[in-house]
């Protein structure tokens, strides 16, 4: 094999330095899914349901009775007393014919729906109504109320209303066992998923309480026994960050939490005497932090009067024996207090 000679017509241009590999970073861990909040069915929601004011059902029930008792009268099966105690003239009785039924039927059927359908809905309370399953609406009026007796009535409270937990188990961001007790203030919003969306909405409550008040409480230590950091003592900021996450829970099933207040924090009976020790100590170490400091400044004070306005003179040796004895003179004047 031999070499051939190549002239190019231009000067190549001088290669461009190649461009440095950036360093490969280490992956870093996926982050975790954010906690979804839970969703209700949108195609779920509260509307006026099928009712009329009850005078009127009364109405039409009473006049299908006298339409039955006229058409008995004519087939002359009402008794004679009863018709005369009316002031009309009874008919005989022939046997109730092919041309009875149908009328008698129809007023039957139309006496059962009017005075079937009659209710008395109470204040604070709603009616969810049901088709063979399928949500028909919901009744929020009062009073004596006609419902079609064909619908299935849940009868609901809507009124405000509180609830008080037990003591639930809990834990501080510092592992140490709680125990708590919890007061929340709700109202059924949406009556239709609070019966259909969930199975118990009242037990679905409590658990949510339980959950909520969990996941708050572990954020803040209960005490900060030497820093004056945030912790679980400032009631209405735990207050207001427990029902901002107790209310998005809820909201799913159509329950609006106005109030997540924490009643009682304490220390679980197992730490509880632990607990107690140290911030007893804690307290003392406090205040013997405080008496010295306040001992100090008197101490300064002192001894800066005494030698700027030339009561007396001292020497290097002569002022730490004047500040050993005042220190110890206030120190202990203090303490007796």
């Amino acid at each position: 094999m031999t070499e051939v000679p190549v002239h190019l017509p231009f000067r190549p241009s001088p290669a461009a330095p190649a461009a440095p590999t950036p360093a490969r970073r280490p992956a870093e861990p996926a982050a975790a899914p954010a906690r979804r909040v839970p969703r209700g069915d949108e195609r779920l929601r509260e509307h006026r349901g099928p009712v009329l004011p009850g005078w009127i059902a009364v109405a039409v029930g009473g006049l299908a009775l006298t339409g039955c008792a006229a058409v008995l009268w004519r087939a002359g099966v009402v008794p004679a007393v009863l018709v005369a105690a009316f002031g009309v003239r009874p008919r005989p009785y022939h046997g109730l014919s092919v041309t009875h039924w149908p009328p008698l039927a129809f007023l039957g059927v139309v006496t059962l729906l009017a005075l079937g359908g009659l209710g008395r809905a109470k204040a604070g309370h709603a009616w969810v109504l049901t088709l063979f399953g399928r949500y028909r609406g919901t009744v929020r009026r009062t009073g004596l109320t006609w419902v079609s007796p064909l619908l299935l009535r849940r009868r609901v409270d809507v009124r405000l209303r509180h609830w008080r937990s037990e003591p639930m188990p809990a834990v501080d961001s510092g592992g140490l066992a709680l125990q708590v007790v919890v007061q929340v203030v709700w109202q059924v919003r949406d009556t239709a998923r609070a019966t259909l969306a969930v199975e118990d909405h009242i037990e679905y409550l409590a658990q949510q309480v339980e959950s909520a008040t969990a996941r708050v409480l572990s954020r803040l230590p209960a005490d900060a026994f030497h820093d004056d950091a945030p912790t679980l003592r400032d009631a209405e900021a735990v207050g207001e960050a427990l029902t901002r996450t107790l209310a998005a829970e809820t909201e799913a099933v159509g329950i609006e939490v106005f109030s997540a207040q924490p009643t009682r924090i304490e220390y679980a009976p197992e730490v509880a005497e632990a607990m107690r020790r140290r911030r007893i100590a804690a307290i003392d170490a406090k205040h013997r932090d405080s008496v010295l400091t306040a001992v100090v400044d008197a101490v300064d004070d002192t001894v800066h009067r005494l030698t700027s306005r030339g009561i007396v003179e001292l020497d290097d040796y002569e002022r730490k024996a004047l500040v050993k004895d005042l220190t110890v003179a206030f120190y202990t004047g203090r303490s007796d207090q």
